[in-house]
């Protein structure tokens, strides 16, 4: 599961940064403008606020579940500010990858 998670999580920061990448070249760091265009229609508005619960979410989660399982908040960070600068898609693949990880190695301990 851990390269499955890996995969997925790599495929959350390069799927969403080939969208931003071009929209930053095109019209610079222009934060009111990116704004905008996302919340321009209703659709793009559920979007982002699914976006943005899932975030908080999963924000809790990985403290939640990291605390739960042993985990050491310096391991806990990555997905963190992953899922603040990237979004769910890299920080929840990312956390699930550590946590495997991390467990795997307490069972061999």
């Amino acid at each position: 599961m851990k390269v499955l998670y890996g995969v997925l999580a790599l495929l959350g920061i390069v799927l969403p940064y080939s969208q931003l990448i071009p929209w930053i070249y095109e019209h610079g760091l222009q934060l009111p403008l990116l704004i905008e265009e996302a919340a321009r229609t209703r659709i793009g508005s559920f979007a982002w606020l699914d976006v943005i619960v899932s975030a908080i979410v999963l924000l809790v989660f990985i403290r939640y579940e990291g605390k739960r399982t042993g985990m050491k908040m310096s391991l806990c960070w990555v997905p963190i500010l992953g899922t603040l600068t990237v979004g769910v898609s890299f920080g929840l693949p990312m956390f699930l990858m550590l946590r495997e990880l991390h467990l795997k190695k307490m069972t061999v301990e």
